[in-house]
């Protein structure tokens, strides 16, 4: 049992705990899918598609290229996967269904919910749940239009029909089947999707939220109370004395990370590799940066999406990507797919304070080609405004003329 880790150790085992202590595949299949459910718990979702979908991304970050539309089949087209809120909305394993039961039942419906002000609204919602148990699998666009609130410009407007499937999937009546082409979910009932096994186990809250803290000890390897507290969205004060029940069964264990202020625990699964290999650009839902003092305390890396952010008071870019090189953040990337061009365009870059810029570039450059040949896109257009963008730029020109 370690009662005291430096840094760089606490960082091979975060990397480690994400899958990052093994070498991308030349080829994948469902045992590399299932294998980053097992390490990561979950993939939250976010559909921005500057570069890609984001969560597309993680699983590019561990395996490299993949077939996308496989990797969809194997998600949607069995039942041991399905989407609930979990960070945010994730993909879990379908053994999770029963863990985030807790949330579902105490769910209650935002104050600024178009279907508050519906009328007639509890038989349009019964009548919706019913077509649903006779027709199969629908999506919103497959209800009877119903009259809402007026959109005004700049709105992010979901329809009543979409509010009231949205509804049932909150409180668990229905379940997420499949994601269109146009990423529209489409819903059914839990127990068509689900095993019964899932379906039927009923977890009460503490229970469920010790099975969850334990499950994101695993997944991170290292961390604050905090750090575990949020990977399922619970707060410190719930997390506590679970937290507690944890190391007294010795799934957890209390350590002092060099530099952490505050108490740290390790997973009974974590491993410290000697090494961490390889280079790989994150999704900002990464777990390694989604919380974002944890990044600050493991890398010294201080990350915000400035997706909402006035251009003029933009520091890095729009859509940045973290750069990870070896058991480091070396760099961040404003990243951009620009199909009608068929470019990947590179729009800013910034080393680390610290890092290598030549060999952060050459890692950079490999990554950036490898991911525009995933995409189907031509090449690699960097717009050179600083000495690591210019860097790039001549590393990007090297491997293209080879």
């Amino acid at each position: 049992m370690r009662r005291r880790l430096s840094l760089a150790e606490a960082r091979r085992i975060a990397l480690a705990a994400q899958g990052f202590d093994r070498e991308r595949p030349g080829r994948t299949d469902a045992r590399h899918f299932r294998r980053i459910f097992d390490q990561l718990g979950l993939l939250q979702l976010d559909y921005v598609n500057v570069l890609m979908p984001a969560h597309f991304l993680i699983v590019w970050s561990r395996l490299g290229p993949y077939e996308r539309q496989r990797f969809e089949r194997f998600v949607y087209r069995g039942e041991d996967f399905t989407e609930q809120w979990a960070h945010e909305a994730s993909i879990v394993p379908a053994s999770s269904w029963p863990l985030l039961g807790y949330r579902r039942r105490a769910w209650q419906m935002g104050k600024h919910n178009p279907l508050r002000r519906m009328r007639n609204r509890s038989s349009y919602l019964d009548e919706v749940l019913k077509q649903v148990q006779r027709n199969g699998a629908l999506t919103a666009a497959d209800l009877p239009p119903a009259p809402g609130p007026q959109r005004r410009p700049g709105d992010w407007h979901r329809s009543i029909p979409r509010c009231a499937l949205e509804f049932h999937f909150a409180r668990g009546d229905l379940a997420v089947s499949d994601r269109l082409p146009n990423f529209q979910r489409a819903y059914d009932l839990p127990q068509r999707l689900l095993p019964e096994q899932y379906v039927n186990r009923h977890v009460d809250k503490d229970d469920a939220q010790r099975e969850l803290l334990a499950l994101a000890g695993r997944a991170l390897g290292v961390g604050t109370l905090q750090d575990f507290a949020d990977y399922y969205r619970m707060t410190a004060k719930e997390a506590a004395p679970l937290l507690q029940d944890l190391l007294d069964q010795g799934t957890l264990s209390e350590v002092r990370v060099e530099g952490w202020e505050e108490a740290a625990y390790l997973s009974a699964s974590a491993r410290l590799p000697r090494r961490i290999k390889g280079a790989s650009l994150l999704s900002p839902f990464d777990p390694v940066v989604w919380f974002r003092p944890r990044a600050e305390r493991l890398f010294g890396f201080h990350y915000r999406i400035e997706i909402f952010v006035p251009a003029v008071k933009r520091r890095w870019g729009y859509y940045v990507l973290p750069f990870r090189c070896g058991d480091d953040l070396v760099a961040r990337v404003d990243i951009k797919a620009d199909r009608k061009q068929r470019r990947l365009l590179v729009l800013n870059a910034h080393e680390e304070n610290g890092a290598d810029l030549l060999s952060c570039s050459e890692a950079l450059a490999k990554e950036l080609n490898a991911l525009a040949n995933w995409l189907c896109l031509d090449g690699i257009t960097v717009s050179q405004k600083n000495k690591m963008s210019r860097a790039l730029a001549a590393e990007v020109k090297h491997r293209s003329s080879h």
